[in-house]
């Protein structure tokens, strides 16, 4: 069964255009990442999804059923969105108090909440900051809050709004390990709007879009065999292929590969064979 299915989905800001009758599928459990430049309408898209704006045609179906007004509510607690920006998702004085406020909002009884809170607040590696300010946190501690927080919901399904893209080198590898995490460990339906090659490459569907159109779609590594469409519309491919392709002009008969990793592997072994 789908988590989410988007049906010739179409939504425009002041009559101009920016979602143009896009359609795909996200299997439950599935990562995927969308990707496309700036004004592409990836994170419009995620905005639908999560009901946050009212598409102009088109459907959005989650988990079998219909967005609309009347199912809206319901809907929205099975989806979790961690915006580009902790700074706007912080309401509490503490990062405990930050992270029940959701549960507050649910009505879950005191007692109940302390429990809670733990698990996921170490389930982020953020266990020992309960009681420090919000604000004297690190950008990279900031996300990993956020996120316990919308996990703190139990949400089906999680959407990251170019979560890591504010944070330094540092801070992307810590949330990029956290999503990678949460993906395997709660088998959670993620969607990742990003610009981010590397966390692309380690997801398992990806959705390349261009003015509010999809251009390409499929898994990883059929994405990037099209390295020309790509450049058309603004995107890189990961080292490891632009290594590949170095490599054959000087006559090494390697496959592509998505990590380094296994590039090295395979390097190895036509060594070890010769």
């Amino acid at each position: 069964m789908n988590a989410i299915e988007v049906k010739d989905l179409c939504f425009a800001y002041d009559k101009e255009d920016v979602v143009k009758k896009v359609s795909f599928s996200v299997p439950k459990g599935t990562y995927c990442t969308v990707v496309g430049h700036n004004g592409s309408g990836k994170s419009t898209i995620a905005k639908l999804i999560a009901g946050l704006l009212e598409k102009r045609s088109g459907s959005i179906i989650i988990d079998g059923i219909e967005l609309n007004d009347q199912t809206i509510c319901k809907l929205r607690n099975k989806i979790g969105i961690v915006f580009q920006n902790p700074d706007n998702q912080f309401i509490g004085s503490t990062v405990r108090d930050d992270i029940a406020f959701g549960l507050e909002n649910h009505n879950v009884p005191q007692p109940e909440m302390d429990p809670i809170i733990e698990e996921f607040s170490k389930r982020v590696g953020m266990s020992e900051f309960l009681n420090n300010e919000p604000t004297r946190l690190s950008g990279g501690q900031k996300q990993r809050v956020a996120i316990a927080g919308v996990l703190a919901m139990h949400p089906d399904i999680l959407i990251f709004d170019e979560a890591t893209s504010m944070l330094d080198p540092q801070g992307k590898d810590e949330i990029k390990k956290v999503i990678m995490n949460l993906h395997k460990e709660k088998e959670l339906t993620i969607l990742s709007i990003t610009h981010d090659i590397d966390e692309v490459s380690k997801s398992d569907y990806v959705i390349a879009l261009n003015q509010g159109q999809i251009v390409l779609q499929g898994k990883p590594e059929e994405l990037f065999q099209n390295e020309e469409k790509l450049k058309e519309i603004q995107l890189d491919v990961p080292f490891t292929f632009k290594l590949t392709k170095e490599l054959k002009k000087l006559g090494v008969s390697i496959n592509n590969h998505l990590t380094i990793e296994g590039m090295v592997n395979e390097l190895c072994q036509l060594r070890s064979k010769k």
